[in-house]
């Protein structure tokens, strides 16, 4: 009994140590194969982004497309900016798709119009998880790029959140923005994964804390003389067509308008002060310029420059922004990529929407596959030379005046190669129609030329066809219909009120 016991427990203990043994070939294998799998997936992704450029998209406040010395104007000094356009391309007829920084901003990280995504102010909360989850940080992200923000995020949230698919290096402020990104900059220089970088700052938005006599958070401007201020602009008086509800905003607001009782020495003042702000910003913009090139990383790194919107700057009497001005829409856009720029400066006259073009463009520079639902068009062929100008027609830009104090206007602009339509809620002399060729400062409003009627008509069905296609319900029931229009009023009303 004993001998066949021990002979069946000699047998169980075989059989438990050929389970045991398996077991752990099994465990071993499955680990290996495991690290494998894991190495192979990291090495596809290392694959899938190996000679991909970086990308940094540098953005200011406020800035509008004239307050650049590059374009001209003699009252500023942007030498770091225009270093960038000397070696890239620099587009002069940028616009942004809405004149305020939470719309604007919004609608640059998710590719979509203001109105599409429910940011039409900057009092709204957030943009929807469904337009957030596909912004162009996740978007990249997925395609193995590593995202990083620093500064002021205002899309719509003032301060970066957690779930935009960025990682943060620098809070809300001017200082030291620069900084926190070289040291990001100096962190990947030997690494192989590429990285989207932005750095987003303040300036030139002071202006508003200067324009209401409030201490300015980056240090406050010295004056000078009125001798060494700028002159006003030519377009400073407001024309006998200013729409009505822009002098209703104006008055109402004080505080975003506290410019109603300014003396002309006054606007020079805030010319002079805004313009330094301007000069204060490009010098932080060079640290990190200067950084990309002492790195090494500058021939494969693509620099982005635009604003989320510009500054009315006393033109039209006006400041700040929201309306639809030049002053306002028209931004700074430069792209730099020595890798495809030549060492000439580059000007191109092609229309952008910074809101728009700025998505598909970074994503066809990063190989990944442009969504079928943005309205944008990627820029990446121009600055290959592999086009000469952008096909389109058309620009949109849209405002609402929204607040306490606010009436709620809303607006829309058309801006076309030649000519730009303007059209308000509500109010006297609501439509404008300029010709920018001839009258790039809009103090002839056209509405009224019956030499002009063919394309005034032609620029309203543009809007038209626009509020249609893009959903942009509200408005439409806004609209002035073409003299020539089969349609009746009432066809644009789903519902009269």
């Amino acid at each position: 009994m004993e001998k066949n016991g021990g002979e069946i427990y000699q047998k169980q203990v075989v059989v438990m140590s050929d389970k045991i043994i398996f077991s752990v070939l099994f465990f071993t294998f499955f680990l290996l194969f495991s690290c494998n799998q894991k190495k192979t997936k990291k090495q596809n992704i290392n694959n899938s982004t190996i000679n991909k450029p970086n990308i940094v998209l540098i953005m200011t406040d406020q800035h509008q497309a004239k307050a650049l010395s590059i374009a001209g104007n003699l009252d500023v000094k942007t030498p770091n900016l225009d270093k960038l356009a000397k070696s890239g391309t620099r587009f002069t007829n940028a616009y942004v798709t809405f004149p305020l920084c939470s719309p604007s901003r919004s609608s640059i990280f998710t590719g979509k119009m203001p109105h599409n995504i429910a940011i039409n102010s900057n009092n709204d909360k957030t943009i929807a998880a469904k337009f957030k989850n596909k912004n162009l940080a996740h978007t990249l992200k997925k395609a193995g790029y590593h995202t990083i923000y620093g500064g002021k995020w205002h899309a719509p949230e003032v301060e970066l959140p957690k779930d935009t698919g960025f990682e943060k290096i620098a809070e809300f402020g001017d200082i030291p923005l620069a900084e926190k990104s070289i040291n990001y900059l100096k962190s990947r220089k030997n690494k192989t994964q590429p990285f989207f970088l932005v750095a987003s700052f303040d300036n030139p938005h002071n202006i508003c804390e200067y324009a209401r006599s409030q201490p300015l958070p980056y240090g406050n401007i010295p004056q000078v003389s009125l001798d060494k201020t700028p002159e006003l602009p030519i377009n400073f008086e407001q024309s006998t067509t200013f729409p009505e509800a822009l002098q209703i905003e104006q008055i109402a607001n004080k505080k975003v308008y506290p410019t109603q009782n300014f003396t002309k020495e006054d606007w020079r003042k805030y010319r002079y002060t805004y313009y330094q702000l301007v000069e204060k910003v490009d010098t932080e913009i060079g640290k990190i310029i200067d950084a990309i090139n002492d790195l090494g990383l500058r021939d494969n790194t693509i620099i982005i420059f635009t604003s989320d919107h510009g500054d009315g700057n006393a033109s039209h009497g006006w400041n700040q922004k929201t309306a639809l001005f030049q002053e306002s829409i028209n931004v700074p856009f430069i792209v730099n990529y020595l890798a495809k720029n030549s060492s000439e400066e580059k000007i191109n006259t092609s229309l952008i929407s910074n809101g728009l073009d700025i998505f598909p463009t970074i994503l066809d520079f990063a190989g990944v596959k442009i969504p079928n639902d943005l309205l944008g068009k990627s820029i990446k062929p121009i600055i290959e030379n592999k086009q000469q100008n952008l096909d389109r027609d058309f620009v949109i830009t849209e405002t609402k005046f929204e607040g306490k104090q606010a009436y709620g206007t809303t607006g829309r602009a058309v801006i076309g190669k030649k000519f730009k339509y303007v059209l308000y809620s509500w109010g006297k002399n609501r439509e404008q129609f300029f010709d920018l060729e001839n009258d790039a400062l809009e103090m002839h409003n056209l509405v009224a030329s019956t030499k002009h009627q063919t394309e005034l008509d032609n620029y309203r069905q543009i809007l038209m066809d626009w509020c249609t296609k893009t959903n942009d319900t509200k408005f439409l029931k806004k609209i002035m219909l073409p003299s020539n229009s089969k349609k009746t009023s009432n066809e644009l009303f789903y519902k009269p009120y």
